[in-house]
């Protein structure tokens, strides 16, 4: 008998969720909210889900676990120290839950991401082949320990060094972690590169299981920075229960409709690409790119509860985008609209524009007084990247805010044309789209930061113009 583990990878949250069968039975570890994806691959495997387990309640997306449980007629496994409104299998520390005859999961208390976290060991016959980590011991890295208050964001530390800690001494070298965070998710005090990892390598790199205690919890707390406003609202969602997901098509908007949402200052968020964005969209929409982290950025920036209007070039798109947003609790888009920026514009073409791009050797030309092509002289130069970005490094001269600060912010940003940067392009786009919004005349630098240096910009780590 193989034990055998399946992936299903959420990256646009930096996520995984994990299927592990024997060929006849499975266990699923911390489901997204969209479960068909689980029971697609639970019946092309030709395996019956028996239990769903939960490392923790999760604090950046809405857990499908209630919702499969049910489905399936599975158990449904979470921490007994937990309080939530729903029937559960309550789990503690050293609890042995048989999956199938020859594989079984044990529960391992591991706090630090979370007070009541648990890690799962899953064994066969012979040594244990790996063990869930939730948002325990990540590859090079560990959960953060502030989401549940910065009050708490020390101790947590340091219970998450006992925790990795007692993996290491636990398992073998060899044996396989499989962690839910830290593929891009701000859960994850730190991001690594890695795809894979094992007890063995994790104590030749991460840093849990190389520094003492005190070194380690100053390290962890250097290393956060800001996170996502809707973690606020994830876990008490996901302790209430979360309802089944609903992806059912959104009423259409025509062209009358989307002028009056735009006018009435609402959220309308334009799905395409911001080279697409850029060269000619609705006035007065914001670009959000499904080609990168939207559901992340939207549902960091936008209202809670504050209506969503989302344009696609297709229902697909539109489609993919309400799947991304359900899964962090933006349930239902107020509309939508397909098809082309002439068609959402009722082809008045008064009510199309476009924006000025650039790049950072643009701006370089710029401040020597050789504005490229039509690209007007910078009146400030905007850094929207997070703080700890900032702090490493940054164009002299700009003006900071973070991009999650700009909607509130956006009075004091300095007169005058606007060059608006961040590590990428893809944040510097929606926040261009915010200041054109507002009326400001702005050009967005569509480049990648390491490039400012080679451009000849003078870089400095002075603060002196940081208003965050």
């Amino acid at each position: 008998m193989t034990i055998q583990v399946e992936v299903i990878e959420t990256s646009s949250l930096g996520d995984r969720s994990y299927l592990a069968h024997d060929g006849r039975v499975a266990v699923v570890i911390d489901p997204q909210r969209d479960i068909d994806r689980v029971l697609a691959l639970a019946g092309r495997l030709g395996v019956r889900v028996t239990q769903v387990v939960e490392t923790h309640l999760h604090n950046d997306y809405v857990s499908g676990g209630l919702a499969l449980a049910r489905v399936s007629g599975a158990a449904y496994l979470v921490a007994g120290a937990e309080e939530v409104a729903f029937d559960r299998v309550p789990v503690a520390d050293g609890d042995r839950i048989a999956v199938s005859g020859q594989m079984w999961l044990e529960a391992v208390g591991t706090p630090g991401h979370t007070f009541h976290h648990l890690s799962y060991v899953l064994a066969g016959p012979g040594e244990p082949a790996g063990v869930f980590t939730g948002g325990s011991l990540l590859f090079g890295s560990t959960g953060r320990t502030d989401l549940l208050g910065a009050e708490h964001a020390r101790p947590l530390a340091r219970h998450q060094h006992a925790s990795a800690r007692r993996l290491a001494d636990l398992l073998p070298d060899g044996a396989r972690i499989w962690p839910t965070h830290g593929f891009g998710s701000f859960c994850a005090a730190t991001q690594s590169d890695a795809v894979g990892s094992t007890i063995g390598r994790e104590k030749d790199v991460n840093a849990v299981l190389q520094l003492e205690a005190d070194d380690f919890v100053a390290h962890v707390l250097d290393e956060l920075d800001a996170y996502p406003a809707y973690y606020a609202h994830m876990g008490a969602h996901n302790a209430a229960g979360a309802e089944p997901i609903d992806l059912t098509p959104v009423r259409p908007a025509d062209s009358a409709e989307l002028r009056a949402r735009v006018q009435a200052g609402e959220w309308v968020v334009d799905l395409r690409s911001r080279k697409a964005f850029a060269h000619r969209h609705l006035a007065g929409t914001l670009s959000f790119g499904l080609d990168g982290p939207m559901a992340t950025w939207l549902g960091w920036l936008a209202p809670w509860g504050a209506p969503v209007t989302l344009l696609g070039d297709s229902a697909e798109q539109v489609a993919a985008a309400q799947r991304e947003l359900a899964r962090i609790g933006v349930d239902r888009p107020a509309a939508v609209a397909t098809g082309t920026v002439e068609q959402w514009a009722g082809h008045d073409q008064d009510l199309l524009t476009g924006l000025a791009t650039a790049t950072f050797a643009d701006l370089a030309a710029a401040h020597a007084g050789r504005p490229a092509g039509d690209l007007p002289m910078p009146g400030v130069v905007l850094d929207v990247r997070m703080g700890k970005e900032w702090r490493a490094g940054h164009v002299d001269g700009a003006v900071h805010i973070p991009l999650p600060a700009l909607p509130e912010r956006l009075g004091e940003v300095p007169e005058g044309t606007v060059w608006v940067h961040c590590g990428t392009g893809y944040r510097a786009a929606a926040a261009a789209s915010l200041l054109a919004r507002a009326g400001r005349r702005v050009v967005h630098i569509d480049d990648t930061y390491a490039r400012a240096a080679d451009a000849g910009l003078p870089i400095t780590t002075t603060p002196e113009q940081e208003t965050s």
